[in-house]
C-alpha cells in the first residue's frame, strides 16, 4: 500500500496537469493582451502556484492522517480542479470575465475549506494561507486587465 502523502502528492501532481491542456493560439491570444503597468511579477507566477499546490497538499495531508475523512479530501480536490480550471476557462472562452468569476469562485471555496480545517488543525489551515493571499491577487489582476482589455470580456 502506497503511503497516504505519496497519494496526496500523485492526486495533486495529476489534477494540476490539468492545467497545461492548453492550445497555442489562445496562450498567443492572452500574451497579446494589456497588463497592468503594477505587474512586474508575472515570470514568478508558475513558482507561486508551485507553493500554493505543494501547501495545499502538505495541509490535505495532514487532515488526512488526523481525519481519515474522504469528503474533506473531495473538497480539497475540487478546490484544486477549481484553481486548475482557471486558465483553461479563461483561454479556451477567450474571457477575462470567466477568469475572473472562476477566481473568484476558487477563492470562496478556499476559504470554507480552511474554515472546515481549522477546528482540525490550526497548521493545516495555515498552509491554505499561500492560496488565501494569492487567489485574490490573481482573481483582481484578471479583473483588470479586464478593464484594460474591454474587448476580451
Amino acid at each position: 500500500m502506497l503511503p497516504s502523502w505519496l497519494v496526496i502528492g500523485i492526486v495533486t501532481f495529476a489534477i494540476a496537469l490539468g492545467s497545461s491542456i492548453l492550445r497555442p493560439k489562445d496562450v498567443k491570444w492572452f500574451n497579446r493582451l494589456q497588463r497592468p503597468r503594477w505587474l512586474t511579477f508575472e515570470k514568478a507566477i508558475p513558482l507561486i502556484w508551485t507553493v500554493v499546490f505543494i501547501c495545499g497538499a502538505w495541509s490535505a495531508y495532514i487532515v488526512w492522517e488526523r481525519t481519515q475523512n474522504w469528503g474533506l479530501m473531495a473538497f480539497y480536490a475540487l478546490v484544486e480542479a477549481l484553481i486548475v480550471a482557471y486558465s483553461p476557462v479563461l483561454l479556451w472562452t477567450r474571457s477575462l470575465r470567466n477568469g475572473t468569476i472562476v477566481g473568484g469562485l476558487g477563492f470562496i471555496l478556499g476559504l470554507v475549506l480552511t474554515f472546515l480545517v481549522l477546528p482540525i488543525s490550526g497548521i493545516a489551515a495555515l498552509l491554505l494561507i499561500p492560496y488565501l493571499i494569492w487567489s485574490p491577487i490573481g482573481t483582481y489582476t484578471t479583473w483588470e486587465m479586464g478593464r484594460l482589455n474591454p474587448e476580451s470580456l
